[in-house]
C-alpha cells in the first residue's frame, strides 16, 4: 500500500490522516475536502462562534504534518473500487491503495428546493451567516428540540433575542431521555424560551420565500428561522460503488468497508450499533480505522459513547445512551450538581466534574 486517499474534510478524516503518521505509513496520504476552509471542529459553532465570543479561527484545527497533501475545495464525485479510483468534481481521477472515508454528513433541510429563508448550523459559513442575520433579529423561531436546535437556543437567549423552539416531541428526550431533558427544559423555560410540542409536526409556509410555520395549525413566525432537525450523511458520491449503504456507509466494529476500505465519523454506520454522531466517537473511530486500514490486529472501540453540551447555564456529560432507559439507578444530587447512573449502560453528569474516562467506566460497569 503506497497511497491512501482519505475524502473529507472531518475531524474523522483530519485524525485518520494524522494517525497513518504517526502509525508509520511513509506512503503518500492525500485528503480531499470539499470546504474551501483548513479543517475546523464543528463543536463550539452553535455556542461560542454563533455568540461572537469566539472567533472564526479559533476553531481550526491543527494542521496536518507538511507530508500529507491537503486539497480543499475539492469534491469526490464518485468511487471506482475496481479501479480504486476517485472522480473529484474537476473530473480529474485520484488513484488510492487504501481509501478512508469520512466525508461527514450535511445538514437536513426541511424547505423544498427553490424556497429561500430557511437557515441551518452545520457548517463555518452556515454559522458565519446565521450570526449575521441575528445581529438584525429581535426574534428565532428554531425547529428541532435536539442537542444543536436547545444549543442555539440557548445562545440566541445570550444575545437577548426571543426564541421560540418547535419539535414534534418533548425537548431532547429522544437524546438524553426523560430525567436529564427535564433538567435542561426547566433551564431553558427559566431563561425565557417558548417550548412547543407539536405532535403532528410542522411545514414551512411559503413559495420562494420562506414565511413561516404551520404547527398543527398554528402559525408562527419570527424574523429568523432555524432548523436543526438532524443531518444527512454525506455519501451521495458513493451511490453505484457496490459499496453498501444504509444511511450512511456499512462499516464492520473496526472501520472495514471492503478490500482496502475504511469509514469512520458521521459517515460510517456500525453493523449492530448504528451511527454514533458525536465528536469523540468521531476521533476513536478514526483511528481504529486507520489501524485496520494498515493491516493492525486492534479492537473497536470498546468503551461507551461519550458526548457532552452546555446550555442555559447547565452542562451535561452524557457516557452511553441514556435515552429509552428510563429511571437512573443512581442518583447523587448536591445542589445543582448531578451524577447519574443507569445500569443498564450509561452514566451521566449534571454540572459535575468527573474525568471522561471515570464517567465512561461508570457507564459499562455491571
Amino acid at each position: 500500500m503506497r497511497r491512501i486517499a482519505v475524502v473529507g474534510g472531518s475531524i474523522a478524516a483530519v485524525t485518520a490522516a494524522s494517525w497513518l503518521r504517526v502509525r508509520g505509513f511513509e506512503g503518500t496520504v492525500t485528503l480531499l475536502s470539499a470546504e474551501t476552509e483548513q479543517p475546523y471542529t464543528r463543536v463550539p459553532l452553535s455556542k461560542t462562534v454563533l455568540s461572537g465570543e469566539a472567533t472564526d479561527a479559533s476553531t481550526a484545527l491543527p494542521p496536518l504534518d507538511d507530508s500529507v497533501d491537503v486539497r480543499l475545495g475539492t469534491r469526490a464525485v464518485s468511487l471506482n473500487t475496481r479501479a480504486r479510483r476517485i472522480v473529484i468534481d474537476n473530473g480529474e481521477p485520484v488513484p488510492y491503495d487504501g481509501l478512508v472515508i469520512a466525508t461527514g454528513g450535511r445538514a437536513r433541510r426541511l424547505s423544498p428546493p427553490g424556497m429561500a429563508g430557511e437557515k441551518v448550523l452545520r457548517t463555518l459559513a452556515d454559522c458565519a451567516a446565521l450570526r449575521e442575520d441575528l445581529a438584525r433579529a429581535h426574534s428565532v423561531l428554531v425547529i428541532g428540540a435536539g442537542l444543536l436546535g436547545m444549543e442555539i437556543a440557548s445562545t440566541c437567549r445570550t444575545l437577548g433575542l426571543q426564541v421560540t423552539v418547535v419539535d414534534r416531541d418533548p425537548p431532547l428526550r429522544r437524546v438524553l431521555g426523560p430525567v436529564l431533558a427535564q433538567v435542561i427544559t426547566d433551564a431553558a423555560r427559566e431563561h425565557g424560551v417558548v417550548l412547543r410540542t407539536v405532535p403532528g409536526g410542522v411545514r414551512l409556509v411559503g413559495s420562494r420565500t420562506l414565511e413561516g410555520v404551520d404547527a398543527d395549525g398554528d402559525f408562527l413566525t419570527a424574523d429568523v428561522i432555524v432548523s436543526a432537525v438532524g443531518d444527512v450523511p454525506a455519501v451521495d458520491w458513493l451511490t453505484g460503488s457496490g459499496l453498501r449503504l444504509d444511511r450512511g456507509v456499512v462499516t464492520d466494529s473496526r472501520g472495514r468497508v471492503a478490500n482496502d476500505i475504511v469509514a469512520a465519523g458521521d459517515a460510517a454506520v456500525v453493523r449492530g450499533v448504528g451511527r454514533r454522531p458525536h465528536w469523540t466517537n468521531a476521533v476513536e473511530q478514526a483511528r481504529v480505522a486507520a489501524d485496520a486500514l494498515l493491516g493492525e490486529d486492534v479492537a473497536g472501540v470498546a468503551l461507551p459513547s461519550y458526548f457532552w453540551t452546555n446550555q442555559f447555564g447547565v452542562e451535561v456529560k452524557v457516557a452511553g445512551e441514556p435515552a429509552g432507559l428510563g429511571e437512573p439507578d443512581m442518583v447523587d444530587v448536591d445542589g445543582s450538581s448531578m451524577l447519574l447512573r443507569w445500569s443498564a449502560g450509561a452514566a451521566a453528569t449534571v454540572n459535575h466534574t468527573v474525568p471522561v474516562r471515570k464517567l465512561r467506566q461508570l457507564a459499562s460497569a455491571t
